[in-house]
């Protein structure tokens, strides 16, 4: 399922159970004046789902202000969200108008509202219940109407117990909840939102294509970061990755490493070894490479980076300093190599 939210610009994409739900729940509130608490983690998008209950609501046409309260200092965010009249503090040239203000008639999307200080939340409770707002230094109150949505990846109900989050305005702000599953829970939404940022990336160069094998990795590997991560991942793969097909060789450890061997397709297995560095200088170590454990005892790290970056070098070395043909000749991705380098601070002395 793919929901239009503006032609021109981005789209919401899935087609799993879990966010057919979500689908769900803002179709049917979209149309409703009700405040919405949008639960989910860091990069599943929910200022999407904000978005999108905005532009399907009678208020489409008026203005949509988002503000992440945890990216503005708790300093500046009361002169952000309510403004302040010119000459109510040092600085203060010229009357400002706040966000929820420029809001009126339309939207506010209050991101991470968890992190909102104390002092904040009970003015934004006297907005929620008064339906107007106080400019800093101001003498009169300011009739507006808002709808009011909000988001957090934050336990709400664990920080009102600690005392960092107003109950009564929790359940202002709770009217209906929107939770938005991580993308570890609809896997069968990774190859849609990969292949449409792939076809994103992809611009005037040759196009590139995930392999089979390639995609069954990445619907393995858990995405901490979520949607984002995913978007991320696409570009740099597009950027970096050998050849028009993006294949298992091309993935970094940290993607191959999570796949259960159980679920690894015939050609990952026969990639073992050589997909996975840290495996194959477990190997190395055991066939070719042999230290002598002093009664003192080694520094085990170091020990092995030295030997890795030997490795390195004499593939480098081998190859004329060719990155391309030393990772081939260390079965390494050339992103892999490259990380490698950076990490061991290993330069073309030429």
């Amino acid at each position: 399922m793919k929901i239009k939210l503006d032609t021109d610009s981005f789209s919401i994409i899935g087609d799993s159970p879990q966010i057919r739900e979500v689908f769900d729940i803002v179709s049917r509130a979209a149309g409703s004046q009700s405040t919405v608490m949008i639960y989910g983690e860091s990069g599943t998008g929910k200022e999407l789902i904000a978005r999108a209950l905005h532009l399907n609501s009678p208020r489409s046409s008026k203005p949509f202000i988002a503000v992440n309260c945890a990216a503005i200092p708790h300093d500046l965010l009361e002169s952000e969200l309510f403004g302040y009249e010119k000459g109510s503090f040092t600085g203060a040239v010229n009357n400002r108008i706040g966000r929820i203000e420029l809001a009126n008639q339309g939207t506010i999307f209050l991101d991470e509202i968890g992190d909102m200080p104390p002092v904040l939340q009970v003015k934004l409770l006297r907005v929620l219940a008064e339906r107007e707002i106080d400019r800093i230094g101001g003498t009169k109150s300011i009739p507006i109407d808002i709808r009011v949505i909000t988001a957090t990846h934050r336990n709400l109900e664990v920080a009102i117990e600690k005392g960092q989050f107003r109950e009564d305005l929790f359940y202002r702000l709770n009217i209906i909840p929107l939770n938005i599953p991580p993308l570890r829970e609809r896997k069968t939404d990774i190859p849609l939102l990969a292949n449409h940022f792939l076809k994103q990336c992809n611009g005037s160069s040759t196009p590139k294509t995930i392999s089979d094998e390639a995609m069954s990795v990445l619907v393995n590997y858990s995405w901490p970061g979520n949607i984002r991560e995913l978007a991320n991942f696409v570009e740099r793969m597009v950027v970096l990755s050998i050849g028009s097909n993006i294949t298992p060789r091309d993935l970094p450890d940290k993607v191959l490493g999570e796949v259960p061997k159980e679920k690894w397709t015939p050609l990952e297995k026969e990639l073992e070894l050589e997909g996975n560095p840290a495996q194959m200088l477990q190997q190395s170590l055991k066939q070719s490479f042999h230290v002598g454990i002093p009664d003192e005892g080694i520094n085990l790290k170091k020990t092995v980076e030295d030997f890795e970056k030997e490795l390195l070098i004499e593939a480098l070395e081998k190859t004329g300093w060719v990155k391309n043909k030393a990772a081939t000749l260390l079965n390494l991705n050339r992103t892999t190599l490259v990380e490698k380098l950076k990490k061991l601070k290993i330069t073309n002395p030429a």
